[in-house]
């Protein structure tokens, strides 16, 4: 084979693997969901589940939209606060975060963290952190979290609390916060967008 030839070649070869490298798995899309507040991106059109949570003699609505790919789960969970229940917001925050630190053996001080920030509608940023949880089974890391909790006020003075995370239910390769700073990862939080 000639010189040209075989450059052609080379150069097809590099282009079909480049095309084939960047046929990701993950299709984003970003998630319109104004009933709660919120545009989101996520690798892969999101199942949506309403409930009614019963919290100190009252009933909170809770949507939880999330999507599973291979061994990650994306999910957003939100929590609608009225104005009279305002009261209820730094209690049951503290519920929710100390249900999933205490399944990691870990509390607010001691859990692997990282400032962030996220981007409201007028595209102000407002910081936030970020949690990276390491969650043990007979001593290995079976399961690995990166969540992410924010509140923010209703335009009729209730509360939104907005409960970010990606859950990896397969061992990782390496620590939770190495792990969850991929690109696949940080999309899905750096994208995510309150009213």
């Amino acid at each position: 084979m000639s010189k040209p030839i075989l450059r052609r070649l080379g150069v097809f070869l590099a282009f079909v693997f480049l095309l084939t490298a960047c046929s990701p798995k993950l299709d984003w899309r970003t998630v319109q969901s104004p009933q709660e507040g919120y545009s989101a991106l996520f690798p892969g059109k999101p199942e949506k589940i309403e409930r009614r949570l019963s919290y100190q003699d009252q009933e909170i609505p809770q949507t939880l939209e999330a999507v599973k790919i291979d061994h990650d789960i994306y999910s957003v969970s939100t929590i609608h606060l009225g104005k009279n229940q305002i009261a209820l917001v730094a209690k049951l925050l503290e519920q929710l975060q100390g249900n999933i630190f205490n399944r990691a053996g870990v509390n607010t001080e001691t859990a692997i963290s990282a400032d962030a920030f996220y981007q409201i509608a007028n595209r102000q940023r407002v910081s936030t952190k970020d949690y990276f949880l390491e969650f043990k089974s007979a001593g290995t890391s079976e399961q690995s979290m990166r969540v992410r909790w924010i509140t923010r006020m209703t335009p009729d003075n209730g509360t939104w609390i907005y409960q970010l995370s990606v859950l990896h239910t397969a061992p990782a390769r390496v620590n939770a916060k190495q792990f969850f700073s991929e690109e696949a990862y940080s999309n899905f939080f750096d994208e995510f967008h309150p009213d």
